[in-house]
């Protein structure tokens, strides 16, 4: 068809649709149900049903009409049947799109994506089933649920199954991915990371589009960051965070906090060696102002502008309270911003670890000058519990962050000097057990030299 004549007949495609549009409300639904019930299969007609379709799918998803979305997708088979497979599969994706706008709709869409899995195996349609499981399994990860999670898991695991006796990398590249964001909401982080690994790999033969690219470098800033490597988890956020924004993408936000959060751990890793007494106590004080600088870099940049918020403000809460090593200003911030904090898994379970850490390093400040101290001293001094003091401190002595024992009959903590660890033990083990190995070397060299000779005196004794 001429390029003229396809301009003329999208213009007259979008006047009919626009017809039907300004007509009243109670007749729009009605107009476009008897234009998909006509028999018309020329490719303006085909169009115009399309349009239909989307525009009923809209009316029905703002009325909360569900049900009458897989009726639409039910009495329209006869059309579907005419049209290519692929764009069948545009269509049935574009209506769940259509239906995730509505939020607070995550249950409907996982009841939608059943019934369309069930219509796509009773059609037959293989490739546009695998593609609404993937779907319906982020879906079910969203729930942060279990069950849901675990069912996740089973449907991506049959999923990939299949896709990879297809070869079909496009998919594998993106079930991979959901894979390693389901075992991390398990704490699997191994499998994730090979699950990650996976979907890398699954990608190096296809292009892969920007916004698919930046949930793969989301997904490694992620596990950069609950590995402790903050410095390459910030290079992967920033990466994802670009692309997310570049496409205008509601994740770039996420990303964003993700980058602040990173920032933050660095000034809460500068603050806690500057509590210990070493002679760097100079360039480690550097190091703070740096990262510090870096974190109020970020809030008043361009992209903080752009993107300010609640959920800003509250990372900017926390990032003052482990600037000040404060407890109390830290779980006063929770407090107030726990809706914009807790919702996210690595955020939160971040900043328990960053809760901890400072606990820990306020503990051995104040412990510092002392050899033996009352613990409720201590306590009056942190401003916490009693019971949440002694038995943090018991945890730390566990885990060789300072040599002392807890007196609990006078409830006192005595602290002991650190003493270096006699080297030469350790070096004579070393030589003891390096000897032992040249030993053993020459004893089998001897042995195998010996055996030779035995086999000559036994020839000899036969040829005498």
């Amino acid at each position: 068809m001429d390029p003229v004549d396809m301009d003329v007949e999208e213009e007259i495609i979008d006047e009919i649709i626009l017809e039907f549009d300004n007509a009243s409300n109670n007749n729009k639904e009605n107009d476009y149900l008897k234009i998909l019930q006509n028999d018309r299969t020329d490719e303006t007609a085909m169009k115009i049903k399309e349009k239909c379709i989307y525009n009923l799918s809209k009316m029905y998803t703002e009325k909360q009409q569900f049900d009458n979305i897989m009726k639409l997708l039910k009495t329209n088979n006869d059309y579907f049947g005419i049209i290519p497979k692929a764009r069948t599969a545009k269509i049935v994706r574009q209506i769940l799109d259509i239906a995730a706008n509505i939020p607070d709709t995550t249950n409907i869409q996982i009841l939608l994506c059943r019934d369309v899995i069930e219509w796509c195996v009773q059609e037959k349609r293989t490739f546009l089933k695998q593609r609404i499981e993937g779907k319906l399994a982020n879906l079910l990860l969203s729930e942060r649920n279990t069950n849901s999670t675990h069912e996740a898991l089973q449907i991506i695991n049959a999923l990939l199954r299949e896709l990879k006796k297809l070869d079909d990398k496009q998919m594998l590249t993106e079930a991979h991915l959901t894979e390693a964001k389901i075992y991390h909401a398990m704490r699997n982080i191994p499998k994730s990371k090979a699950a990650l690994t996976a979907s890398r790999s699954a990608a190096t033969s296809i292009y892969v589009v920007p916004v698919l690219q930046a949930e793969l470098d989301e997904m490694s800033g992620i596990l950069h960051c609950e590995d402790g490597d903050n410095v390459t988890a910030y290079s992967y956020f920033l990466e994802a965070f670009e692309a997310f924004d570049g496409n205008k993408d509601k994740r770039a936000l996420t990303v964003l906090k993700y980058m602040i959060l990173c920032k933050i751990l660095n000034v809460s890793i500068a603050t806690s060696t500057i509590t210990k007494d070493n002679e760097n106590a100079i360039s480690d004080s550097n190091i703070l102002a740096t990262a510090t600088n870096e974190v109020s870099q970020l809030f008043t940049g361009k992209y903080g502008l752009k993107y300010g918020g609640n959920d800003l403000n509250a990372l900017k809460a926390v990032s003052k309270a482990a600037e000040h090593r404060s407890l109390q200003e830290f779980k006063e911030a929770i407090a107030t911003h726990e809706v914009y904090l807790k919702s996210n898994s690595l955020i939160s379970n971040s900043l328990d670890e960053l809760y901890s850490n400072m606990f820990e390093s306020n503990l051995l400040k104040i412990i510092q000058p002392y050899s033996n101290v009352e613990l409720f001293h201590i306590a009056k001094l942190i401003k916490l519990p009693l019971e949440q003091v002694e038995r943090k401190l018991s945890q730390m002595i566990l885990d060789n962050k300072f040599n002392g024992i807890l007196e609990q009959e006078k409830g006192h903590l005595v602290i002991y000097e650190s003493s270096d660890k006699d080297k030469n033990y350790t070096n004579a083990l070393n030589i003891i057990n390096n000897l032992g190995q040249v030993v053993d070397v020459l004893s089998d060299r001897a042995k195998r030299m010996n055996k030779p000779v035995i086999k000559d005196n036994k020839d000899n004794k036969e040829n005498k």
